[in-house]
């Protein structure tokens, strides 16, 4: 089974509150012709459209390859959180890559700062907006919450993020099951697919030639192959994430795939001052993250809950709808419209894979941090092919091993890994 096709219609985006409210593009043709380009990059979602567009810009000939739409993937369905950072904290990169760890910062801080550069440098409507809170259950999280903060504004000079008590995050996000947190005010949100509908709009105009509904087969070297045609090229970007499949062996062996799930309620009107008070963006601390932000029409977006199997739940409604009720109850009868799910892909560290090997670029795995990442790798590996690899180096020397084993075992020694950790979950561990 082929997670490609497993869950969705062919050449068709998922029914989202995102597909339902972003401005598509027209669709490209399929690859039907053996063609030649400086670089051929396969998979476009945001590594995919950031490095097309900045190696176009650059002077290269670029081809993006697409099994399905431009965004069909975790781009176009994911909750729009433009976090600071990396996936881990400073303080764990600081014992893992204590040689980096600064540098790792700066990535992370110019990843934001490439994605708001490129929203206002090509005029794209992705609704951007500053702000994103992260609650915490128990004091013990409170005080890392808070101390993490302080290191960060002692050490890095980052003084954008705030902490909260419990009356202060309650007046935030309306809800009374967290004890405080922080809110990082250079953190952001955004409308996911509009991003990179917007991304492929700059590359179109900057001359990339763009083959959508176009699986690729297989990879050898600088050949990339579909069922009807080929791309031969100096450099190719496997821009795949969640959707990579056997193209590559060894990534796969260290970037996995995983399920999560969004919910939208009907416009609430006036009640969405209950739930949030601001316009900005929320995350608690469970281990499979609750995510929240109000939509430009006052819907709640909800995401939560993970599969690891091939197939989404049958009622992905009803999956997401129970941590919503659990801290906002007050939204019990609320009609939930549009509710979906979408492939990303993880790794055993929760650190993105950057690899290279030979004329194949990779990063994949930005285990639900990748709206900033993700573009910014993209621009990380075209600077690597024009002849700057500083910050793809840096990427690429952090450790990242083998799921145990195998693709055959990987999955369900993840479900019970997950098990135990929604377990630490229910009982505030």
């Amino acid at each position: 089974m082929n997670l490609l096709f497993a869950n969705d219609t062919p050449g068709a985006y998922p029914p989202s509150w995102y597909a339902e409210t972003a401005q598509p593009l027209p669709e490209s043709p399929p690859l039907r012709e053996n063609l030649r380009a400086d670089i051929c990059i396969v998979g476009a979602g945001y590594t995919g459209l950031s490095a097309a567009l900045h190696l176009a810009q650059a002077g290269f000939d670029v081809a993006v390859v697409e099994a399905q739409r431009v965004g069909f993937g975790a781009s176009g369905r994911n909750g729009g959180q433009v976090g600071t950072g990396q996936r881990q904290g400073q303080d764990w990169l600081e014992r893992h890559a204590p040689a980096d760890a600064r540098a790792l910062w700066d990535i992370a801080e110019a990843a934001k700062a490439t994605v708001q550069e490129l929203i206002t440098t090509h005029g794209i409507d992705a609704s951007y907006r500053p702000g994103i809170a992260y609650a915490e259950r128990s004091a013990a999280g409170v005080a890392k919450a808070h101390s993490a903060a302080a290191h960060l504004a002692r050490e890095y000079g980052y003084d954008q993020i705030e902490p909260l008590d419990r009356a202060a995050m309650r007046g935030l996000i309306g809800s009374d099951m967290f004890v405080g947190g922080v809110i990082d005010r250079g953190a952001g949100h955004l409308h996911p697919l509009q991003f990179a509908l917007g991304l492929a709009r700059a590359a179109q105009k900057a001359g990339v030639r763009f083959y959508e509904n176009s699986p690729v087969t297989r990879v050898e070297n600088a050949h990339v192959l579909t069922e009807q045609g080929s791309v031969r090229c100096d450099h190719v970007i496997l821009a795949c994430n969640g959707y990579l499949g056997g193209l590559n062996a060894p990534v796969a062996a260290r970037v996995m795939p995983i399920n999560n799930f969004i919910i939208a309620t009907e416009p609430l009107g006036a009640r969405a001052k209950t739930v949030l008070t601001q316009d900005i963006a929320a995350a608690d601390d469970r281990f499979v993250v609750n995510y929240w932000r109000l939509s430009g029409d006052n819907r709640l977006l909800f995401g939560g809950g993970e599969s690891y199997g091939y197939r989404f739940p049958n009622d992905i409604a009803a999956v997401v709808r129970k941590p919503m009720l659990q801290i906002y109850p007050q939204l019990k009868d609320v009609t939930i419209t549009h509710a979906w799910g979408g492939t990303l892909a993880i790794t055993m560290n929760r650190m993105p894979h950057f690899s290279r090997n030979g004329t194949i670029y990779n990063a994949s795995g930005y285990s639900g941090h990748g709206v900033a990442m993700a573009t910014q790798a993209g621009k990380m590996i075209a600077n690597a092919i024009a002849g700057d690899a500083t910050q793809f180096d840096t990427m690429a020397r952090l450790p990242n091993p083998r799921f145990p084993g195998g693709p055959a075992l990987r999955a369900p020694l993840l479900a019970l890994a997950m098990t135990w950790y929604s377990l630490r979950d229910r009982i505030g561990f």
